[in-house]
């Protein structure tokens, strides 16, 4: 099961992400649930640091996990980007409920 851990201010603004594991839907190059997980997780970080240019701690696993955390004061600049990309997790949580799980983490 994948496992995507958002993380969250005490007001609840978003910050982040931690996302771990193995849809297992499919095998290995034909795992649907997994492509888009990974696909909308690259482009989070991407529009993330790479064209709104904010400062992030980034990492890309080799096992396939991503993690991005921005500083709060980033939280409003990022806060669309991210809201988008929790929605797309919860809809792919709806859709899939074996294979990803969506969670919160108060930072």
């Amino acid at each position: 099961m994948i496992k995507v851990d958002f993380f969250t201010d005490d007001k609840g603004l978003l910050l982040g992400f931690d996302m771990y594991g193995h849809a297992e839907y499919d095998e290995h190059g034909q795992d649907i649930v997994c492509a888009a997980v990974s696909s909308a997780a690259y482009l989070t970080i991407n529009m993330i640091s790479e064209i709104i240019k904010i400062p992030a701690d980034i990492n890309v696993k080799n096992t396939g996990g991503m993690y991005l955390k921005i500083k709060e004061d980033y939280a409003n600049l990022c806060r669309d980007i991210l809201l988008g990309f929790k929605l797309h997790m919860l809809n792919l949580e709806e859709q899939y409920p074996q294979n990803i799980t969506v969670n919160y983490m108060e930072v």
